[in-house]
């Protein structure tokens, strides 16, 4: 099972750790691309300050964020894990799981970023502030320049099993599963059941939750049809779509009564 998760835009500190080493990263056939996308966003923020939080889509509260952004290279470095936090990642809190979840997680988890294409939740990254909307002056927009090389390394990450595609729409754009891998993809919204409506707060924590869920009962389905069943083993109210033909991915809403 290879679980596709957005990232935060807040980030934990980078903490007193080495330095990046871009070529320890997983799927190192997106060092390139990483490379071009470190490079210019160094020196975008080493330069114009004013003209970095345009590019970036800051505030004037996170004009520090500029500052982080042109020491990447010099700064510590932790888990990927350890740096993405809010609400998703409080609820899957994988500081807690137990050692052999925390495996499934390492295994299965990936991560995908407007900076580094897409990172398992073990290797290590400094903190951060760059999102997949962003349009850099020389490579453009980064959903656009990752598509070919995730399109190149992906479909060897996800393998033959499940693909759980929980990653928000600005993220699911740098790469769309397809042919026979999206025939095993399952996307999923959550809903709030007594109104059928996303709400953005407890969606994103009851993906959260759906993915501990997964990587503590040690449960792997290998297609989207087993997928539905161990979430409802769970303890998950599912509706399920099947595609109406092959190359498709499969369509998941999760209902929750309750909005927390």
């Amino acid at each position: 099972m290879l679980v596709l998760l957005p990232p935060s835009e807040g980030k934990a500190a980078s903490g007193r750790g080495a330095a990046l080493e871009l070529g320890s990263l997983s799927l190192p056939g997106l060092t390139g691309a990483r490379e071009a996308v470190l490079e210019e966003l160094v020196e975008l923020c080493a330069g114009d300050e004013e003209k970095a939080r345009e590019v970036l889509g800051l505030s004037e509260g996170l004009r520090g964020e500029v500052a982080k952004n042109a020491g990447l290279r010099t700064a510590g470095a932790r888990p990927a894990g350890e740096i993405y936090t809010g609400v998703l990642y409080d609820a899957l809190d994988l500081a807690s799981l137990d050692p052999a979840a925390k495996r499934r997680a390492a295994r299965s988890l990936l991560v995908f970023s407007g900076l580094w294409g897409a990172v398992r939740v073990t290797d290590r990254i400094p903190s951060y502030r760059c999102s997949m909307g962003v349009k850099l002056p020389g490579l453009g927009a980064l959903a656009g320049h990752w598509r070919a090389p995730m399109a190149e390394v992906l479909p060897e990450a996800a393998g033959d099993g499940l693909v759980l595609d929980l990653r928000s729409a600005a993220y699911a754009a740098a790469w769309k599963p397809k042919g026979e891998v999206a025939g095993r993809t399952a996307t999923v919204r959550v809903l709030h059941a007594p109104t059928r409506k996303v709400v953005s707060h407890f969606n994103k924590a009851t993906k959260g939750r759906i993915v501990r869920s997964l990587l503590s009962a040690g449960t792997a389905p290998k297609d989207p049809a087993a997928l539905v069943e161990a979430l409802r083993d769970l303890g998950y109210v599912v509706e399920a779509e099947a595609p109406g033909k092959a190359g498709r991915p499969w369509s998941l809403n999760v209902l929750v009564e309750e909005v927390h």
